[in-house]
């Protein structure tokens, strides 16, 4: 079910050095995923971010934890980057993707990306190709 986007696996906790995660959950699941994650961790922020995956019955749940609180990444999860100006939100696989296919196919970590053409959305790889997923927020959760 969740096998269509590239998962990196974690191969032990410092590896995890970015503490926000998106956790991918269908509709049927996604009440029981999320109280699972809020049981699970400490919630940096206190709050959870639940993004209906446009054009689909799939959720991505994103949230900050405490590395030190990690006892193991829930399944179908990814690390993630945001940036804020456009609330978008994605791995580096993706944005060296990215830049590549608006830089003639050179990788510069300098590229200035046009953020706001990539708003409201999840940049990630499938298969190793580029996938951008739009999205709206479907409901903020205040824990703790």
């Amino acid at each position: 079910m969740y096998n269509k986007y590239d998962f990196i696996e974690f191969l032990n906790e410092s590896m995890a050095n970015n503490k926000l995660f998106c956790t991918f959950a269908l509709s049927s699941n996604l009440d029981s995923v999320t109280e699972d994650i809020i049981q699970a961790y400490t919630i940096l922020f206190n709050k959870v971010f639940i993004l209906e995956v446009k054009d689909s019955n799939e959720y991505a749940i994103t949230y900050n934890i405490e590395v030190t609180n990690m006892n193991g990444i829930p399944s179908n999860t990814i690390s993630v980057h945001r940036k804020k100006e456009s609330n978008t939100l994605y791995t580096i696989n993706s944005l060296n993707i990215l830049i590549k296919s608006l830089n003639g196919g050179k990788t510069d970590h300098g590229f200035q990306v046009p953020w706001q053409d990539y708003r409201n959305s999840i940049l990630l790889t499938q298969n190793d190709q580029f996938k951008q997923l739009n999205t709206k927020v479907h409901k903020i959760i205040n824990v703790g």
